[in-house]
């Protein structure tokens, strides 16, 4: 199991806006990952004394940068990736704050190219659903802009 620290190495988030604890499995077409930031009080999603659950979107997107490190592997650095848009997204809960235990969030690859990435996320307490839906995400994109750039 990969802890924060790892994580906070690896993704651009950092502070209180890295949200994951820890990646619980992992694979090349998925990730698990666990986060209990949903209840600090310094959440910087949080909008006054709550944490709207699409805030989930969030944690499933860091879980998604996570597995492209992972993907990376030791000898070569990620590949900035952008959150381009999310599609098909249900919130069934409200918020995420109010919530006891720790959030399990996974990240499936659906299908992605040299340049962009598909996946499916869902996020869960206890085993129930509080959000799911699918985001694109594109690789590199200020190089992209330039390279296509007359």
């Amino acid at each position: 199991m990969l802890d924060r620290a790892w994580i906070a190495a690896h993704i651009p988030h950092q502070g209180s806006m890295c949200l994951l604890d820890a990646v619980t499995d992992w694979s090349p077409g998925e990730i698990r990952c666990r986060a209990s930031s949903h209840r600090a009080a310094d959440n910087p999603l949080r909008d006054g004394e709550r944490l709207g659950s699409a805030a989930g979107i969030e944690y499933a997107a860091q879980a998604m940068a996570v597995h492209g490190a992972l993907l990376a592997g030791a000898d070569e650095a990620p590949r900035q990736g952008y959150l381009a848009s999310v599609r098909g997204v249900h919130l069934h809960v409200a918020r995420l704050d109010d919530l006891p235990d720790d959030l399990d969030i996974h990240a499936e690859r659906l299908s992605g190219d040299g340049n962009t990435i598909l996946y499916q996320f869902a996020v869960a307490h206890r085993g129930q659903a509080l959000l799911a839906g699918r985001a694109a995400v594109i690789l590199d994109a200020g190089r992209l802009a330039t390279e296509s750039a007359p």
